[in-house]
């Protein structure tokens, strides 16, 4: 079941899974410039960071990269 990262702006974590998975975004001020999916107010910052390195855990493994 999906949860809501960003109460602020309606994101749901497997939204924002798939964006982070499709974009190479590597940190949250990346993020806040590509998209309109966090607007600072800080609220979610931590699970939006950590999406954010998992995200780039993910694209790591898939180049190959250890």
């Amino acid at each position: 079941m999906a949860e809501v990262v960003c109460l602020c702006n309606e994101i749901l974590d497997i939204d924002l899974r798939e964006y982070l998975d499709t974009h190479p975004i590597d940190s949250i001020d990346e993020l806040r410039a590509q998209a309109s999916i966090c607007n600072k107010c800080m609220q979610c910052q931590d699970l939006v960071e950590g999406e954010i390195y998992l995200a780039r855990v993910r694209r790591q493994r898939a180049a190959g990269q250890f």
